[in-house]
């Protein structure tokens, strides 16, 4: 692929990316945008059911999954390596994409805060949860997160080298600062339906194992015996003090 054809696919990913990141905001409040947790066509509660479920374990296969250092691995072989996180960035938009679209609402109502103070209150938990995500993306490295270091780097002839593992702010109190802020953002609302209940608990469910039994491997083959220091030192997504050995 040609230099300048990769800054732009690069930054079309990118583009995708970030507005697919910036519905999904309003995709979970439930307002804002035309299609959300709890609207869309109707379907009975078990179809319902099951097309949600396919779409969270399609987002989870393909997210997880293009992830691994093995798949990667394959993955160059096909793909050039400059492009190949923006590659698995634009994969997984469009699989979001997909999940906004053809998500069916589960309206019955699970709660519902009708104080004022508190709804607002918790809507502002989420927003916080969201700016928690987007920050921690900048406190590691977001242009690398997101493929355009790498197409930048390329784009300029000069060889995209990882940086050493640092720490800083929030990933001094969890390790997952960034799925932390997710959690928030899913559970921080004054009405849950039946459909939102399922999104968060899906989706709490992933990070928590996608977190402990693959990305933490990964670190832990990639950094060796100072990510295991920082494992015995930080909790994982609970910010309390770990208890000293």
């Amino acid at each position: 692929m040609s230099r300048p054809l990769a800054l732009l696919y690069g930054a079309i990913s990118y583009s995708l990316f970030l507005a697919t990141f910036l519905y999904a905001i309003a995709f979970v409040a439930g307002f804002g945008v035309p299609k959300h947790i709890d609207n869309g066509p109707d379907a009975p509660f078990l179809m319902a059911l099951a097309i949600n479920l396919g779409l969270l374990s399609l987002f989870a296969v393909q997210h997880s999954g293009m992830a691994r250092p093995a798949f990667k691995r394959w993955w160059t072989g096909l793909v050039p390596v400059p492009i190949e996180r923006s590659t698995y960035v634009l994969a997984s938009s469009l699989v979001l994409v997909l999940l906004y679209w053809q998500w069916r609402p589960l309206p019955q109502l699970v709660w519902s805060i009708d104080y004022e103070v508190a709804r607002w209150a918790l809507y502002g938990l989420s927003a916080l949860g969201w700016l928690l995500v987007l920050v921690s993306t900048f406190l590691i490295s977001h242009f690398d997160l997101f493929g355009l270091r790498q197409v930048w780097s390329y784009a300029r002839q000069r060889q995209s080298v990882d940086g050493p593992f640092i720490t800083r702010a929030f990933y001094r109190m969890v390790r997952h600062p960034l799925m932390l802020g997710f959690l928030i953002a899913f559970w921080a609302t004054p009405t849950m339906s039946a459909g939102h209940l399922l999104f968060a608990l899906v989706t709490t469910g992933y990070i928590i194992v996608a977190v402990k039994f693959l990305e933490e491997r990964d670190l832990v083959a990639q950094h060796g015996d100072t990510y295991r220091e920082y494992q015995r030192q930080v909790p994982m997504l609970v910010p309390w003090p770990k208890r000293r050995a």
